[in-house]
């Protein structure tokens, strides 16, 4: 039985590789904070935005990060 490989290769994983803070500026740059906020329904969006509280939201609150990351998944996939 092999052993998995953590550093393995995911072709077909398009969020692999890709950290929060690239999704979020990604993200800011091409929504903009308000935007995002309301789209997302995500106040730390809306109320004084930095990255810095933003990533710390979005690590200790799953649901947040993985509407972030749905978000983020279908804009690179529309190219909006």
């Amino acid at each position: 039985m092999e052993k998995e490989n953590k550093g393995q290769e995911q072709p077909n994983n398009p969020m692999h590789g890709v950290k929060l803070v690239e999704m979020l500026e990604y993200l800011e740059g091409v929504y903009g904070w308000e935007e995002m906020g309301e789209r997302l329904g995500i106040n730390c969006f809306l109320n004084k935005p930095t990255f810095k509280s933003s990533l710390k939201f979005l690590r200790t609150t799953p649901w947040a990060r993985e509407k972030v990351e749905r978000l983020y998944l279908k804009s690179i996939a529309n190219n909006d």
